[in-house]
C-alpha cells in the first residue's frame, strides 16, 4: 500500500527502511524514523517504549499525527487477526509483484521466510 500511494502521490520512500536496511532514517516519510519507532513500539507490547514513541512522534508532529498513526496500526492488527480467524488466504504468493517486494526488501533473509512459498 506504501509503495502505491507513495507513486501516486509522487514521492520517494525507501521501503528498506521497514527492514532497518535504509540509509535515511526518514525513507522519504515526513517524520518517517519517529513513525516506524511508533510501530515497532506498538508492536513491542512494552508500555514504556510506546509512551516514549508516542510523545516523541507527538512533539516533532502533532496529536493528529499520533491518532493517525494508532489507528492504522490499529487497522493493520484488525486485518491480520479476522484474516487469520476466518482463514482468508493471502495474495498470490508466488506473484511477479510480491516476490519482486520481498527481494528487494530482503524478506528472505528473515527466519520466517522459511514459510513462504518461493517462485525460483
Amino acid at each position: 500500500m506504501l509503495r502505491v500511494s507513495a507513486k501516486l502521490a509522487g514521492d520517494t520512500v525507501d521501503l528498506t527502511a521497514l527492514t532497518g536496511a535504509c540509509e535515511s532514517k526518514d525513507a522519504g516519510v515526513k517524520h518517517g524514523a519517529l513513525l516506524l519507532a511508533f510501530a515497532e513500539a506498538v508492536m513491542s507490547r512494552d508500555s514504556s517504549i510506546l509512551t516514549m514513541a508516542r510523545d516523541a512522534l507527538e512533539q516533532a508532529s502533532s496529536a493528529g499525527i499520533v491518532i493517525e498513526a494508532a489507528g492504522v496500526a490499529a487497522n493493520f492488527q484488525r486485518m491480520v487477526r479476522i484474516a487469520d480467524a476466518t482463514g482468508i488466504p493471502v495474495d498470490d504468493m508466488t506473484s511477479e509483484l510480491g516476490a519482486t517486494i520481498r527481494e528487494e526488501l530482503g524478506l528472505y533473509a528473515f527466519e520466517s521466510a522459511a514459510n513462504s512459498v518461493r517462485k525460483d
